[in-house]
């Protein structure tokens, strides 16, 4: 199969410079890709990166520890515009108090009275709707339920921080609770500021001009450049629609599209070849897509061919091949001039050796019209009288076809000399054969079963041959490009056919 030409590796420049740099932009533009992807995937994932936890089933609660993975939200949050959540942070931060204060008496007991009374504000004004983080608020209030032990999470809070429960149960284990199960869940919660087009606040775009997009115009000027100089005729708005490939590069939307000139950057730059990779995904795709076009052309062109065997018109079109009705007036003799041709080959060259044919055919013929003419059927037991009438009709087949061949081998050296009266009235033959022919198709029931048979075998043969393209099916195909394109490591081995059997080997003749 051919390669595009976008796959083969070249080099802009032919310079060492020009070769480091596009190797250099190929990385550069690769990097740009990941931070896409990062930056896209960061909102959704961000729980993952505040907390470096990974949860390889959701319904089950196992959690692995990527602790060694660092903290990038404090960094991050500012180019999404995400903040700490006013009543989350508030929640967070009473409850350092509390975890410091407890102890000391009065202190502790006023704490835990506004921590409970936090919770169940938290509970019941829900601030994780606006960052799409509902599913959480459960989480928390099916843990503290759990808990408690008891159906309502606002008096599962209450409980929880009460002077009973803290009394049988110590706060160095009620505060690993609320540090492993509570907290890390309500740090998740943030706010993201809105821009003054009413859209999320993100400042990715300031990053990818000055650091990436920059790069990108610069070099796309320069191979703008390098086409100019290449093809001087070419004007700027050619040279850079060439180009049009570097466009997602610039463009503020729809990044992911930068897969394309990256991929073709790398392949182009000799760093990373995806040749293989191409070879195997392009070959199933347009084998594929070479059956299903083959099949949709093949359709129309005989039900094209349908359409005009049907068609009534068929008389007036058989006119039309007249010569004083051509549409091409440089034309009109090419029918006479393929009889001028072929008819002096068949009279002169084909005829002569078909004589023992023509003589056995004749002399049969003529026999059975002397039956009974030539021996009166009371005497045909007689084998000296059937000799003779054998005879007789094979010398009377031999005159006739000797006669015949030599008036055709002269006809034929007429056909060949240039004369103008033989060309008109060759032509005249011609004219008159056309417009017979379609009289007698207008006249008898000829064209109406003729269209029917043609129809039919065109039908026929749209089940058959389609059919049996599906049937052998597209692994046939892959198969035979296989064999075409993959060397052999034996090239005398016999290939295997369709149905995946080896053909038998040919057999040796002794020397």
């Amino acid at each position: 199969m051919a390669r595009p030409r976008w796959q083969r590796i070249r080099t802009i420049g032919n310079s060492r410079v020009g070769r480091r740099w596009d190797q250099f932009v190929a990385l550069w533009a690769s990097l740009n890709l990941l931070w896409v992807c990062f930056d896209l995937s960061y909102v959704p994932l961000r729980t993952f990166w505040l907390q470096r936890n990974l949860y390889p089933l959701p319904s089950v609660p196992l959690a692995l520890q990527l602790s060694w993975l660092p903290d990038i939200t404090p960094s991050y949050d500012p180019v999404k515009g995400i903040e700490p959540h006013r009543e989350t942070q508030a929640f967070l931060d009473r409850f350092e108090q509390l975890d410091q204060s407890m102890g000391s008496g009065s202190a502790a007991t006023g704490l835990r009275r506004g921590q409970v009374q936090l919770t169940q504000e938290m509970i019941q004004d829900n601030p994780f709707l606006a960052s799409g983080g509902s599913g959480t608020l459960e989480k928390i209030k099916n843990r503290l339920r759990q808990r408690a032990n008891l159906p309502s999470a606002r008096e599962a809070a209450e409980r929880l921080l009460s002077d009973d429960w803290l009394q049988r149960h110590s706060w160095t284990e009620e505060r690993l609770f609320w540090r492993q199960q509570i907290l890390p869940l309500v740090a998740t919660n943030y706010w993201r500021s809105i821009d003054e087009n009413g859209r999320p606040t993100d400042h990715f775009w300031r990053g990818d001009l000055l650091l990436f997009q920059s790069v990108f115009l610069v070099d796309i000027l320069l191979r703008v450049v390098r086409i100019r100089r290449r093809v001087p005729g070419l004007s700027w708005g050619g040279a850079l629609l060439r180009r049009w490939t570097d466009l997602p590069l610039l463009l503020p939307f729809w990044r992911l599209l930068r897969l394309i000139p990256v991929v073709e950057r790398l392949q182009t730059s000799g760093l990373v070849s995806f040749e293989p990779l191409r070879a195997v995904v392009s070959r199933v795709v347009v084998a594929l897509l070479a059956v299903e076009l083959f099949e949709v052309l093949a359709l129309q062109l005989m039900d094209g061919a349908q359409g005009l065997i049907r068609s009534p018109q068929w008389p007036q079109r058989i006119r039309r091949l007249r010569s004083h009705q051509s549409v091409a007036a440089r034309n009109e003799r090419e029918l006479v001039e393929l009889l001028r041709i072929w008819a002096p080959l068949l009279l002169q060259q084909v005829a002569p050796r078909l004589e023992p044919e023509l003589e056995a055919v004749l002399s049969h013929s003529l026999q059975q019209s002397l039956q009974g003419l030539v021996v009166p059927p009371g005497l045909r037991q007689l084998q000296p009288l059937l000799q003779i009438e054998r005879g007789l009709s094979r010398q009377l087949a031999s005159g006739m076809v000797i006669s015949l061949l030599e008036l055709s081998r002269n006809t034929g050296e007429r056909l060949q000399q240039q004369d103008n009266q033989q060309i008109d009235l060759l032509q005249r033959f011609v004219d008159r054969f056309w417009e017979e022919l379609a009289a007698s198709l207008e006249n008898g029931l000829a064209l109406e079963r003729s269209q029917q048979l043609l129809c039919n075998l065109l039908e026929e043969l749209k089940l058959n041959y389609l059919g049996q393209i599906n049937r052998v099916g597209i692994n046939a195909l892959i198969r035979e490009l296989d064999e075409l394109m993959v060397p052999q490591e034996n090239p005398e081995a016999p290939r295997p056919t369709a149905e995946g059997q080896t053909p038998p080997a040919p057999a040796k003749h002794p020397l």
